[in-house]
């Protein structure tokens, strides 16, 4: 099974994403725009987990949960992996949140014990909005990222739960499926 940690977002706030983004669209229709119903922010990708270490990483997801209470966190600022100029992802960012580095930072130190690796790399919450399968013209490139930064959108999203999530593959994309869903707080 491929699984990974997020938080979702509400309706809301994916009406409002979606509707801010609108002007990226038009200018790059051709490239894999994420649908929004399967926008998240990933905490902690466990990749391929064997069925039987589900229960640990259950357990896990639900004890680093109860650990922490809710909070808020800031979406803002279009941006792409590693540039857009050659960009490969475009994405929405996260202003710095202390609560959500400190579950992030959890999480990696739980995920370990039960012997997942730590993750190598900065933790750098996103939400993806694009997948850029193909090289983007240059011209092309610079005209996209002008449209990016002319898009002024900032929102606030309440974080209570984290979703432990299955991502089954298919020709159409992957299809991700809800294994937990653990309330912050216990709740």
């Amino acid at each position: 099974m491929r699984l990974f940690l997020a938080v979702e977002l509400g309706t809301a706030t994916l009406d409002a994403l979606e509707q801010a983004i609108a002007p990226l669209r038009a200018e790059a229709p051709d490239i894999a725009w994420v649908r929004p119903e399967k926008r998240h922010l990933t905490l902690k990708f466990l990749g391929h987990v064997d069925e039987t270490r589900v229960d640990a990483v259950t357990e896990l997801t639900e004890r680093v949960a109860r650990d922490h209470r809710p909070f808020s966190m800031q979406l803002a600022g279009i941006g792409a992996f590693p540039n857009f100029r050659r960009a490969r992802v475009v994405w929405i960012g996260v202003e710095h949140e202390a609560r959500l580095e400190l579950l992030h930072h959890d999480f990696e130190v739980a995920a370990e014990t039960v012997g997942f690796e730590l993750e190598g790399r900065a933790f750098r919450p996103h939400i993806s909005l694009s997948r850029v399968r193909s090289p983007v013209e240059r011209d092309h490139a610079k005209r996209f990222a002008r449209v990016a930064r002319r898009i002024d959108f900032s929102t606030t999203t309440y974080v209570s739960e984290i979703t432990l999530f299955e991502s089954i593959p298919a020709p159409s994309g992957a299809h991700y499926r809800r294994l937990l869903v653990a309330s912050l707080g216990g709740r």
